[in-house]
């Protein structure tokens, strides 16, 4: 026998081995490859299947938010207003937001996880504030505060910075004006809280310290022509308000 033929053979026997060394070896860990298949598949199903459920869940957060929405917006009218035909209409704000707060707090519980479900959190507060309801209000809207949603959270700092200023607390108020001030939200930019702190210091009687702020809004804020924002033009006029006009003398 040749050299090639004995190199040829040698080569036959070593796939040999190899294949069966690969055959037992599929052999062996055929129910832990077929176990792990199965396993995959069940994965992508429920991330399928979690997927179709959010999307579904969503929806209905969606519908029922908007139905609490269109209470909220419902026009006021007392008993001696003509109303038109078929138009709803509550006598008081307080009735409305008792009606609407009731659908925001299930569209909170039911879809606490979804978009509509975090926003509507920030609606019970603002319907139990309008009810007058400081400590329901008071723990809505520190839950909101606390999303991980910058956006919403900025939302539920300024209206809980504004029920600690109603309850005199105005140091818990400085402290979330001044995180906002700090932040980048879109839903209450930091020059509006800045309009807001100042105006808190300016009903404290804290002068100075409002027109630091004023003075401060008055030479940043500007668009993206270089020109006063609407934060700027509002800080200019509390720095030179108009004087008033004298009786009887036209402004």
């Amino acid at each position: 026998m040749d050299n090639a033929t004995k190199r040829q053979l040698k080569k036959q026997d070593q796939f040999v081995a190899l294949t069966t060394s690969s055959v037992h070896w599929a052999e062996e860990h055929r129910q832990k490859t077929i176990l792990a298949g199965i396993i995959a598949v069940v994965a992508i199903l429920a991330i399928v299947g979690g997927y179709t459920l959010y999307q579904s869940r969503s929806a209905a957060a969606e519908t029922q938010f908007g139905a609490a929405m269109e209470i909220y917006q419902t026009p006021l009218a007392n008993s001696a207003q003509p109303v038109p035909p078929g138009m709803k209409t509550f006598p008081a704000a307080k009735d409305r937001a008792a009606a609407a707060g009731t659908l925001f707090q299930q569209v909170a519980d039911h879809y606490g996880f979804t978009n509509s479900g975090k926003l509507a959190e920030y609606f019970v507060g603002l319907t139990a504030l309008d009810q007058g309801q400081n400590g329901p209000a008071e723990a809505a809207l520190e839950k909101v505060s606390k999303s991980w949603d910058g956006d919403l959270a900025a939302l539920g700092k300024s209206a809980l910075a504004q029920l600690y200023q109603q309850n005199g607390q105005d140091a818990k108020a400085v402290d979330l004006y001044n995180q906002l001030i700090k932040g980048h939200s879109v839903t209450v930019p930091p020059s509006l809280a800045q309009l807001q702190l100042a105006e808190l210091y300016q009903a404290e009687g804290k002068t100075e310290q409002a027109r630091q702020l004023y003075a401060i809004l008055k030479d940043k804020d500007k668009n993206s022509k270089g020109k006063p924002g609407a934060a700027a033009e509002i800080a200019t006029q509390k720095l030179n308000p108009t004087p008033a006009a004298a009786p009887g003398v036209p402004q």
